[in-house]
């Protein structure tokens, strides 16, 4: 895994980067802090971070994925033409606080992906659990945005 300066010294993960982003340390020797990738995103999930560098905001909806962002980056940062499994280095994972946990039958984040990449199990007298397939999930956030319990956290593939 590549370490920035900041996270060896924060012990903080890197930040969520737009789809198709260079590791950390390479992205930030790279981007130039423009906002031509953040104007070009048609869904608007991208915004400004910490020093003005990009950073997408899923829990204002999922990445479809439309390459706007890295077509759109001049400097490289973003690499264009890549597939959709290679735009995110996390993968989607319901958390604790997912209403099954608390007897709660909800399956908003199975419907929510689109890739399908969510099923669910039940054991015995318990509400349906989801659980992710690693390899079918690209990381798009579509059940991040949609959990009401916002119990879905990413964590690196």
């Amino acid at each position: 895994m590549d370490f920035s300066r900041r996270r060896l010294l924060t012990g903080s993960k890197p930040p969520a980067r737009p789809p198709w982003a260079m590791p950390e340390a390479q992205f930030l020797d790279h981007c130039t802090a423009c906002g031509d990738c953040i104007r070009a995103c048609p869904r608007g999930l991208l915004r400004h971070g910490g020093g003005r560098y990009p950073i997408i905001d899923l829990a204002r909806g999922g990445c479809d994925f439309c390459g706007e962002c890295a077509a759109r980056c001049r400097p490289g940062a973003l690499r264009p033409g890549r597939a959709a499994s290679e735009a995110f280095a996390w993968r989607a994972r319901p958390g604790t606080a997912c209403l099954a946990h608390r007897a709660v039958e909800c399956r908003v984040c199975g419907e929510a992906c689109a890739a399908g990449a969510i099923r669910f199990a039940r054991p015995a007298g318990s509400p349906a659990r989801p659980r992710v397939e690693p390899a079918a999930c690209t990381g798009c956030g579509l059940c991040l945005a949609s959990c009401p319990a916002a119990a879905i956290e990413l964590e690196a593939a």
